[in-house]
């Protein structure tokens, strides 16, 4: 789906997030990611909890301000928007949380929580009710659920009033943040479709931060693989999962559950060994060297370039030197 004589509706350049944990320690939550999401597309960011992503996504929204790099989007660099631009970038680009019912306010009704977009946005109080309604029934909702308060209804219900939430301004770009992993099994198909829906409707472009591998390449064009705040592989969906060439993609993948027992016996599952190193102060070498089995002596001490080893498809692994 990458189409590089276009300009990314959204750029990641060189990203850092840390968090002071000590007088002389940094939390690197997310340390130098670069990636670009086009009009349309739907980037999956996945990865082991803790890697980094849902931070990444938090950043690109400014919900935590980036300690180095940018964030361009539409060809302005988020940090340093106008009063006037930040509001209308708050339209554009909205968020799908992961716990449906923290992210909503228990003492708002549903037609406080979602008309308060249009609220801040100008929309005339005697349109408010028929635009929530709306937006209401195109999430499989209706309008007698308006009075109600979010713990009258079940986590699918919730997270539908959280998707109608981010809908209502009308925007272009939606961070989805593990958005059905609070689901019942049962209830993340139909959430998932309706995003496809929603996409293909509005002409909506996702980041999808998930770690369930097998959502992220039914709903992904094109999809990110964190390792402990650093991208170490990227990649169109069909290529990554066919051929995916970081020892970590690769354990990622053979972990994916298979529903045919004589298929699930040919696959080998690849263990990955040993715990994930501490983020705070990491040493300056592959973040991944101490649970590969192919880890070199220069794999302890330098970091590897992310680089394309073939059109579209990126790598940050010293093996790829050897190939």
């Amino acid at each position: 789906m990458e189409n590089k004589e276009k300009q990314p509706l959204v750029q990641v350049k060189h990203l850092c997030k840390y968090f002071k944990v000590g007088r002389h320690a940094d939390l690197k939550a997310v340390d130098d990611v670069s990636f670009d999401i086009y009009k349309g597309e739907t980037v999956g960011l996945v990865g082991e909890s803790g890697c980094g992503k849902s931070t990444t996504g938090r950043c690109m929204i400014r919900l935590y301000e980036p300690t180095k790099g940018e964030v361009i989007y539409d060809g302005k660099d988020i940090t340093k928007l106008s009063k006037a631009e930040q509001k209308e970038f708050c339209r554009k680009v909205q968020m799908i949380f992961q716990n449906p019912y923290a992210s909503l306010n228990s003492r708002m009704t549903v037609k406080e929580i979602v008309g308060e977009g249009l609220k801040q946005h100008g929309v005339p109080k005697n349109e408010i009710d028929k635009r929530v309604q709306a937006l209401l029934e195109t999430v499989g909702l209706n309008k007698d659920h308006m009075s109600r308060f979010p713990h009258e209804f079940s986590g699918g219900q919730r997270q539908r009033i959280g998707i109608a939430r981010a809908l209502s301004v009308d925007p272009e770009f939606i961070i989805c943040d593990e958005p059905i992993s609070a689901l019942d099994v049962s209830i993340q198909a139909q959430v998932i479709n309706m995003l496809k829906d929603l996409q293909e409707e509005r002409g909506l472009t996702y980041l999808f931060v998930a770690h369930d591998l097998s959502v992220v390449k039914y709903i992904s064009d094109r999809v990110v693989v964190m390792y402990l705040g650093m991208v170490v592989e990227q990649a169109e969906t069909e290529e990554l999962y066919s051929n995916p060439q970081h020892p970590y993609t690769k354990a990622l993948l053979s972990a994916i559950p298979e529903a045919d027992p004589d298929k699930a016996k040919a696959n080998r599952r690849i263990p990955i060994k040993g715990e994930i190193p501490s983020p705070i102060n990491p040493k300056q070498c592959c973040r991944f060297a101490e649970r590969c089995e192919y880890a070199t002596d220069r794999c302890f001490n330098e970091v590897p370039e992310l680089r394309e080893v073939c059109p579209g498809h990126k790598v940050a692994c010293h093996l790829m030197d050897e190939k």
